[in-house]
């Protein structure tokens, strides 16, 4: 398709027609709540459905948004790993306040949610390190995340090198590679509906547990 052959931006556009979004099935817990339509994203076979969007803001004030992966869920909150050296782990340690975004066009469904990012234990990340293949864990130490790179060629060595140094050995976690879990404040749950005029339910934390509201589309 070339540029003549595409449609105008402003007429992409599509009916939201597959589910509902009522208050009086949406449970007082959103993160129970999460956990059911996580599961139903998992049984659509929607694409990646732990993929979410991390939001962050760096020390000039820009935010910085990228894709990264849901690996654990409990009472807590949304834990994620990464190299802690990189851009995000940065702007972490800067302002510990981000914001996920999680979008399943397939159930026509999105969660924001706004929390604070906290580093999970040593043993937590090297728990899930040591789950993680073996060309991911040398990756790890490899890659100098956001860093400037040379060439590929040169990333290629350091993979190498990180390979003859674990050689007939288990592969450790790199000091600067590690966990977070973000302890979210607030959850809003969005479904889509005909006309735009969207079902949109929000959760903020107070003193005394959730608040819940119905927002405008």
């Amino acid at each position: 398709m070339t540029h003549r052959d595409r449609p105008a931006l402003s007429e992409l556009r599509k009916e939201y027609t597959r589910h509902t979004l009522d208050e009086a099935t949406v449970p007082a817990d959103p993160l129970a709540f999460f956990a059911q339509w996580f599961d139903e994203a998992l049984a659509a076979q929607v694409n990646e459905p732990n993929a979410m969007n991390l939001s962050t803001v760096d020390a000039d004030g820009f935010p910085s948004a990228r894709i990264v992966l849901l690996k654990a869920l409990d009472s807590r909150g949304f834990s994620f790993f990464t190299n802690r050296s990189s851009r995000k782990g940065r702007a972490i340690a800067h302002d510990a306040r981000v914001a996920l975004t999680f979008f399943w066009p397939e159930l026509e469904r999105q969660v924001r949610i706004q929390g604070r990012a906290e580093a999970l234990s040593d043993d937590e990340s090297d728990g899930y390190f040591a789950s993680r293949p073996r060309a991911s864990q040398l990756g790890a130490w490899a890659s100098m995340q956001s860093e400037a790179l040379e060439s590929r060629a040169k990333m290629e060595e350091r993979f190498a090198e990180a390979a003859r140094r674990f050689e007939g050995k288990d592969v450790q976690r790199p000091p600067h590679w590690g966990g977070y879990i973000v302890a979210p404040s607030s959850i809003e749950f969005w479904q889509g509906r005909r006309s735009r005029m969207h079902d949109r339910i929000a959760f903020s934390r107070e003193s005394k547990g959730w608040k819940r509201a119905r927002l405008s589309p």
